[in-house]
């Protein structure tokens, strides 16, 4: 696995642990900026990114020193892409029975963001690094909200014995239809 992903990254510093894996950005580059003076005012840039499969387990640490340990199953309800968030407002799909979610693989995008692939074949979303900034510093309520949502809804977090995903759809203020 490890050559593997050494190979595919030739660009970028990845190191392979047991139930680990670590990625480190690959700026800067010697003798260049870590950043535009604006963006590195603005956006705090992460200096490492560890998949803690065991724990299943995202550990962030950014520039400006804060360090977030997200849970896959939250990064999966809180995926950035238009299957999860609908494409626009009151069209987001309720992700549910994601409790047992993994991280199979985490793949940069530019220098900008990453792309993590998880165990249910979602890999649509790209988590920006001020999207992933935001999601560490509100996770406590966007945790609880989603917990609303679900129990609102009747739904859960454990996955369906038969196989089949259970999602629920809110498509107007009022309105909604339910998959089960």
């Amino acid at each position: 696995m490890k050559a593997l992903l050494q190979s595919r990254y030739r660009t970028r510093t990845l190191r392979v642990r047991l139930g680990s894996v670590i990625i480190r950005p690959p700026w800067p580059a010697r003798g260049e900026p870590a950043c535009k003076p604006l963006a590195r005012m603005s956006i705090p840039q992460p200096t490492e990114i560890t998949l803690h499969q065991a724990s299943q387990l995202v550990e962030i640490t950014f520039s400006d020193g804060a360090v977030f340990r997200l849970p896959c199953e939250f990064l999966r309800v809180y995926s950035p892409s238009a299957e999860v968030r609908g494409h626009g407002s009151g069209q987001e799909v309720l992700q549910t029975g994601k409790r047992q979610i993994q991280i199979t693989a985490i793949e940069p995008v530019g220098s900008y963001a990453v792309r993590l692939v998880f165990s249910d074949g979602h890999d649509t979303g790209l988590y920006s690094w001020d999207y992933l900034y935001h999601l560490g510093k509100n996770q406590d309520r966007l945790w609880r909200e989603y917990l609303d949502r679900l129990a609102q809804a009747g739904a859960g977090r454990e996955p369906d014995g038969g196989g089949a995903e259970q999602v629920v759809r809110k498509s107007g203020p009022d309105t909604g239809w339910k998959k089960l």
